[in-house]
């Protein structure tokens, strides 16, 4: 699985110019077809594309980076519950706001809870890789604070150094943390070991 951008055309231009690395080797995808078509909350259908790499022959689903992996609500839709916990609510609360079953909220925030510093390291890691004398976030008092804060900082940093008007164009925070998560925010072995500063 490759994160990609949103916008359809770019994805298949790229794709069969070769400016899509594989993830697994020094070769490039070339397009594959397409996986089968989902729901996905506050995206609404989506059918992403597959490449396949022309020297290892592996296929790859190529997932925009307003989704993310297995899961079938948007990014921006997990990112507001995640943000909505930071500041207090509870899953039933988060649930009825987003209109998302007080369950998939409860499994968001559990899967969430049991790697909060490490994401949070995560996301400062990227926000010192991307910005340009980019402080780390201040502790905010709380660890789910401290994530939401950590992936603002990450969205700064990247939109301040590639967007919006560069090469990114605009991209929210959450777009963000899908695409340096690789669409894996909430799948399980995320993050892998700690990244070097």
């Amino acid at each position: 699985m490759v994160t990609v951008e949103v916008d359809q055309v770019l994805v298949e231009s790229r794709l069969t110019a070769g400016g899509v690395p594989c993830p697994d080797c020094p070769g490039v995808l070339a397009p594959w077809g397409w996986a089968r078509p989902r729901g996905v909350r506050g995206v609404g259908v989506l059918r992403p594309r597959r490449g396949r790499c022309v020297s290892c022959l592996v296929t790859h689903v190529l997932l925009p980076v307003t989704a993310l992996l297995r899961r079938a609500d948007a990014a921006a839709v997990i990112g507001a519950a995640l943000v909505a916990r930071a500041a207090g609510a509870g899953h039933r609360r988060i649930a009825a706001v987003l209109g998302v079953p007080a369950s998939t909220v409860r499994g968001w925030l559990r899967r969430m809870s049991d790697r909060l510093e490490q994401v949070r390291a995560h996301f400062t890691v990227v926000a010192r890789r991307a910005g340009v004398d980019q402080s780390a976030p201040s502790a905010a008092g709380s660890a789910w604070r401290d994530v939401v804060a950590a992936v603002g900082a990450a969205w700064a940093a990247v939109t301040t150094r590639f967007g919006p008007g560069g090469v990114l164009g605009a991209v929210t925070a959450w777009q963000v943390a899908s695409a340096s998560s690789g669409g894996r925010l909430l799948s399980p072995g995320w993050p892998r070991a700690s990244l070097s500063w």
